[in-house]
């Protein structure tokens, strides 16, 4: 699987490596497993309370004023800005044993 990028979205942090990208740059329907969270760690704690945590897997239902992700079957909304600070890679790169 890869990353279908949306090149008409503006992101500071870009892609740390081939695999990783922010979760703002990913299109809708793709599902992604979150592998790190750039934000504060007061920010970044309140994202794991809601299931937006490290190895995760989230999929973008929209992306419109706000990233609505479908996370352990509820769906949340999240700010753009939010988004760009959520690197995550292609779900199947990822094989559990």
């Amino acid at each position: 699987m890869s990353f279908r990028l949306n090149s008409d979205h503006a992101v500071r942090p870009s892609c740390a490596s081939p695999a990783l990208c922010p979760l703002s740059r990913i299109r809708a329907g793709d599902s992604v497993r979150i592998k790190q969270l750039l934000e504060s760690s007061g920010v970044a704690s309140r994202l794991r309370e809601l299931g937006f945590c490290e190895e995760q897997v989230v999929r973008l239902i929209a992306r419109q004023s706000t990233f609505i992700c479908q996370v352990c079957n509820a769906r949340l909304a999240i700010s753009a800005k939010l988004a760009e600070f959520i690197l995550v890679e292609p779900a199947s790169a990822t094989v559990v044993n």
